[in-house]
């Protein structure tokens, strides 16, 4: 699918970005907390990244309820792949004593939300490094290397990458990919939807994920 990320989407973060990857569209921002999480002790020489991910309730088919007070365990699972994503491309000990917070908007959902989620994520982050350079709020930048990510599957008997809801849907194996610019492995999630598949396919996957990641990096 056609994919597009639009730099400082909103007025207010020091970070923001629109992904677009065909129809699913997300609003990613990344904000600063000038102080670590309370659970850390006060010796950990470690910052955070942490993120909070919604559906918008008209960005799918039918409307979905705002989580007010209670997350689901499909937001929950996307959050903390978000943040764990984020955490393996950046030094922590460089942004000591600071919290760095994702929030990650999907305006309208159209398959691998959580991918394009995380790819915006990535981009938020960078931007608002940049800023914090120039600031004088941190002393080095802290990413160690750029991160992708890409859902991808097999529908009718074919790899493909990048699913929409009708491709997802209906695929007979589901995956989603996150890697590192030099090909390293963050998230290799692979799951069969019916009848189980070769390793063949799985290294298929893989390899059409991997290029396709390469790609989607080169668009930052």
């Amino acid at each position: 699918r056609e994919i597009k990320f639009t730099h400082g989407f909103t007025k207010h973060a020091l970070g923001s970005v629109l992904t677009e990857f065909g129809d699913t569209r997300v609003i990613v921002t990344a904000s600063v907390d000038l102080k670590k999480p309370k659970w850390m002790d006060e010796d950990d020489n470690r910052g955070w990244v942490t993120a909070e991910y919604s559906l918008l309730p008209a960005s799918t088919n039918t409307r979905c309820k705002r989580e007010r007070e209670k997350v689901s365990g499909r937001t929950q699972e996307i959050q903390r792949l978000i943040g764990r994503s984020l955490r393996a491309c950046l030094d922590l000990t460089k942004i000591k004593g600071k919290t760095f917070i994702i929030d990650a908007d999907v305006i309208q959902a159209d398959g691998g939300t959580r991918t394009a989620s995380i790819c915006g994520a990535f981009v938020a982050v960078k931007i608002m490094v940049e800023k914090l350079l120039a600031q004088g709020l941190i002393d080095e930048n802290p990413i160690i290397e750029p991160i992708g990510a890409i859902s991808a599957g097999i529908v009718n008997n074919s790899v493909m990458v990048d699913l929409c809801y009708v491709e997802d849907s209906s695929a007979q194996v589901d995956s989603n990919i996150v890697l590192t610019s030099s090909g390293k492995i963050i998230e290799f999630q692979t799951t069969a939807e019916g009848a189980p598949f070769e390793k063949k396919q799985m290294d298929e996957i893989f390899s059409l994920a991997k290029s396709s990641i390469e790609k989607i990096i080169e668009m930052y």
